[in-house]
């Protein structure tokens, strides 16, 4: 697509005449990965969900040409409460206006799509909103978040297949060993395991009161070959995503401050 091909394009390492000629031609479309800092049980380390959604980034990257911008390493994490120490939580509202102003600027240099690449679900609720102000405020922009674990349906049977309710379980537990192994500590992982207490739930617990350790799955199921090939269909499947989001046009040219004649 241009001349950055092959290795990721990091908006960070771009200059203001490289962004600018990387907008004159053809791109408008930057992906954004929003992680957390927060715990992940006593065997993964609390940077787990940026690390999942930059490296994302950066390997979809390497396969459209899409500039990656830096990452957001906190998030909204209030529902893993204060009872594990390390968790850094924005406030939904905090999150919602950094997400829409940094998109301001996005804009105003000519970059008028973006997807939110999301590797906390925390994050959703607030990130949802943030579109839908992005949307109402600039009538040509084109925004979406794309949850890491719903990327595609066999993406979302990988991270669900032994927690409904999960974090820290045997998708995550896979990916950074597979990915990021200075995050994982081996030798807590077997004694890790915590099932899902949310069956049948009328309401949305917070963790501490559906977790014993920060974790809800089993992590002792985890292998690096699980994470390769699962991190394998995030990859192709996002970078299908992108290459649509690309030239995708509105089904009909209607403005949204436009009055019906």
């Amino acid at each position: 697509m241009h001349a950055f091909e092959q290795r990721p394009l990091l908006w960070q390492a771009l200059t203001w005449e490289e962004a600018g000629s990387l907008r004159k031609s053809g791109v408008n479309l930057c992906l954004w990965p929003i992680g957390a800092t927060e715990q992940h049980g006593p065997h993964l380390g609390m940077g787990m969900d940026s690390r999942n959604a930059t490296l994302l980034c950066e390997a979809v990257s390497r396969e459209t040409g899409a500039p990656v911008l830096p990452t957001l390493n906190y998030g909204c994490s209030l529902g893993h409460s204060r009872r594990w120490p390390g968790t850094l939580s924005l406030s939904p509202r905090t999150l919602i206006d950094m997400v829409v102003e940094i998109f301001d600027w996005l804009y105003s240099a000519g970059f008028k799509r973006i997807l939110l690449v999301n590797g906390h679900v925390g994050n959703a609720a607030p990130l949802r909103c943030a579109v839908e102000i992005i949307r109402s405020r600039w009538d040509d922009a084109l925004a979406r978040v794309c949850n890491v674990a719903e990327i595609s349906p066999r993406v979302r049977a990988g991270f669900f297949a032994d927690a409904e309710d999960w974090h820290a379980n045997a998708a995550e537990t896979s990916l950074m060993l597979a990915l990021a192994p200075e995050l994982v500590r081996p030798d807590k992982i077997a004694g890790a395991d915590d099932a899902d207490r949310t069956a049948g739930l009328v309401f949305p617990h917070p963790v501490n009161r559906t977790s014993r350790n920060g974790v809800t799955g089993f992590p002792s199921r985890a292998t690096r070959e699980q994470g390769e090939k699962l991190f394998g269909f995030m990859v192709e499947d996002l970078a299908a995503l992108v290459r649509r989001a690309f030239t995708e046009q509105p089904p009909l040219p209607h403005g949204y401050f436009a009055p019906i004649p």
